[in-house]
């Protein structure tokens, strides 16, 4: 049996149909066209975001950095009225220097304060000031106190003491300080007092 030949109204529908999808499949890319733009406007909106918000993040860090600064020069000013009261009556200390800075062939060291006598009372005592004393202001002071002779020649046949002196220090860290021989002083009354035992038995580096 002879397959029937399409009619004209056959292709006709036929190419309607085809002329439809085509029209739907435009219709389809360029939604997706628009979406991709959507998303692509998005993305952008985000990275300005994300952009500002680091830059944000920048300027808050600085800002925090630089109030810190302002904190530990306050803590430090704080600190060294009362200090001095210590080291003169206390210990005869005769020179008392605050934010003492040194170099030697290319290595620093920077001190809180630093305090000496000579003659009779031949000692120096290194004073580390701190808002919040941790683990590591000790190991500061240590570092500073075995360093001590290689920066200051002059005073190498003295005795030297340090002074963990903080605004805020734990029990269990005062009680290391003193147990490695270290000076503690906190605060009270907004003055800087030394809390150490009357048999505290200093260590001389």
């Amino acid at each position: 049996m002879a397959t029937p030949q399409p009619t004209y109204d056959d292709i006709l529908r036929l190419f309607q149909e085809t002329d439809r999808k085509f029209q739907e499949t435009a219709l389809q890319f360029k939604e997706t066209d628009r979406r991709m733009q959507e998303t692509d406007r998005r993305m952008q909106e985000t990275d300005r975001r994300m952009q500002e918000t680091d830059r944000q993040i920048k300027e808050l860090g600085k800002q925090i950095g630089g109030l810190g600064a302002k904190f530990g020069s306050f803590t430090e000013g704080l600190a060294l009225p009362s200090m001095e009261t210590i080291l003169r009556h206390r210990f005869g200390m005769e020179v008392i220097s605050p934010s003492v800075r040194v170099s030697k062939v290319g290595q620093h060291m920077e001190l809180d304060v630093l305090a000496y006598a000579n003659g009779p009372i031949n000692q120096a005592y290194i004073v580390e000031v701190k808002s919040h004393a941790r683990e590591s202001s000790l190991g500061q002071l240590k570092t500073q106190l075995q360093r001590f002779r290689e920066f200051f020649p002059e005073h190498r046949d003295k005795q030297v003491f340090g002074i963990l002196a903080a605004v805020d220090m734990s029990d269990a860290l005062r009680e290391q300080a003193m147990q490695e021989g270290l000076y503690v002083a906190r605060i009270q009354d907004e003055v800087f007092e030394l809390t150490v035992p009357d048999d505290f038995q200093p260590v001389a580096f």
